[in-house]
């Protein structure tokens, strides 16, 4: 069920109509959100759904038995099992295959003929969120950090709380389940709020869908294709993987914000970001957060010198997290050198200076470096191999290339800039002055009706958001 299409919208009308007419009540409502959610999360694949109350159940039980064990060695041992459980379905349903045929595929450089048969299953939509989601709070009541909270059921509605449950944010333990133990009434100035939300997702998934059309002849392209042409496809994806995820961010968020819950913005303008570090504190953010807390500060953090073999780990897995194929391991990989090289180049003298200075020239000097190593870094996550993202970022750097544009090329080309700035400009808006404009009814309405009408008669809507995938 995805949120731009008719079937959703008439699955909110009547949940709304249920959650505010006649569940008023506390336990009614988390048994409705319950049930809403699994009936949501059914519509892909409803033989998934024990999977999900599964996993959650497990982590329920072994948050108690964390919380009441007595020694620190018992308590690794339940941490231990939840991590086990949790990665273990993980891998098995979505990194066992990637494996095997690595396997085999070094088997047949080294040259043995392997037959390696794959498990070829289908990957549940959503379990890479809600599974890092469910972890991260045994190992909260592992730490010391929350104590594992009474309620089987609101701890499984927290979990598949359906606006966020396929495509995050992750949300932490700590913020949903007190939200999801004492549900409010949402504020009018919270609902207002969240059809904004709701709009902006689908003004940006609208242009997400047609930013694929180009971004789609760069990187599938059959034959030759202009240096001008690679350089749209790869902006066009840039924009169309921004447009496409904090869309459906912002619908979710905006859809909490009107039952009543607080869900964290996962994106801040990150093409905005001066540095690479800069970018990682702005794009996905909940996903960013989770691996510095739960994996970065595990491995040592920054002690002990070990920061950059920390750092290259977490983004390694990082990209690996996105999906089981080198050309997201290498995009781990790539986002941990830029990373690492900006550290380094910060404590040299030399480029100290360049590093803390906020004067106007500088900064758009960082911009542009950080902008361009983030396009080069998307090359690699949107390829289909690594064969492939080395022959575009080759096609990428021929400025001496002989092959002609194709028609209108300059124009598609500035159609893309324009449009990934607009979108980052409305986000800038969206994030600082939201409140001017929800405080002219008026004009509210009328933008909110024009936006979404846009979206009804120009969008897609069988096109599914690109991270379902993940």
């Amino acid at each position: 069920m995805i949120f731009n299409t008719p079937l959703f919208f008439w699955f909110f009308c009547i949940f709304i109509l249920f959650y505010g007419f006649a569940f008023l009540r506390q336990t009614p409502k988390v048994y409705l959100i319950l049930a809403g959610s699994l009936v949501f999360y059914g519509a892909w694949n409803y033989s998934f759904i024990p999977l999900l109350v599964g996993s959650g159940i497990a982590d329920y039980f072994i948050a108690q038995a964390i919380y009441n064990a007595q020694t620190t060695q018992h308590k690794k041992r339940w941490v231990t099992l939840s991590i086990v459980i949790n990665l273990g379905l993980l891998g098995m349903f979505k990194y066992a295959d990637f494996v095997l045929l690595s396997v085999a595929d070094l088997l047949a450089a080294l040259g043995y003929n392997a037959s390696i048969s794959t498990l070829s299953w289908v990957l549940p939509v959503g379990i890479s969120f809600y599974t890092f989601q469910s972890l991260s709070y045994t190992i909260d009541v592992y730490r010391g950090d929350m104590k594992p909270r009474k309620g089987l059921v609101e701890f499984v509605a927290a979990l598949s709380f359906f606006p966020q449950l396929v495509a995050g944010p992750i949300l932490r333990a700590r913020n949903i389940l007190p939200q999801m133990h004492a549900i409010k009434l949402p504020e009018w100035s919270a609902i207002k709020h969240g059809f904004l939300l709701i709009t902006v997702g689908l003004i940006k998934k609208t242009g997400a869908d047609l930013l694929a059309i180009p971004a789609q002849k760069a990187f599938e392209a059959e034959g030759a294709i202009s240096t001008l042409e690679l350089w749209t496809g790869v902006l066009a994806f840039a924009g169309q993987i921004y447009g496409d995820f904090s869309g459906y961010t912002d619908i979710a968020i905006g859809i909490a914000l009107i039952l009543g819950f607080s869900i964290p913005l996962n994106f801040r303008v990150p093409y905005f970001a001066v540095s690479p570090v800069d970018f990682w504190r702005r794009w996905h953010i909940s996903l960013s957060t989770w691996l510095r807390d739960y994996l970065y500060i595990s491995l040592g953090g920054n002690r002990n010198n070990n920061r950059t073999r920390n750092v290259f780990i977490t983004m390694l897995l990082g990209g690996l997290w996105h999906g089981a194929a080198w050309t997201f391991v290498a995009w781990g990989a790539f986002h941990g050198a830029i990373i690492t090289a900006t550290h380094g180049l910060a404590n040299m003298k030399i480029f100290r200076g360049f590093s803390e200075s906020n004067a106007r020239l500088v900064t758009l000097v960082k911009w542009a470096i950080t902008f361009y190593l983030v396009l080069i870094g998307w090359v690699f996550f949107r390829a289909t191999d690594l064969p492939s993202a080395l022959q575009i970022l080759v096609g990428l750097h021929d400025f001496g290339s002989q092959v002609e544009w194709g028609n209108n090329a300059m124009a598609i080309f500035v159609l893309a800039s324009v449009w990934v700035l607009l979108v980052h400009i409305m986000d800038f808006y969206v994030i600082k002055g939201a409140d001017k404009l929800e405080n002219k009814p008026w004009l509210f309405w009328i933008l909110m009706t024009l936006g979404q009408g846009i979206c009804l008669f120009i969008g897609e809507p069988s096109n599914e958001f690109i991270y379902f995938q993940f």
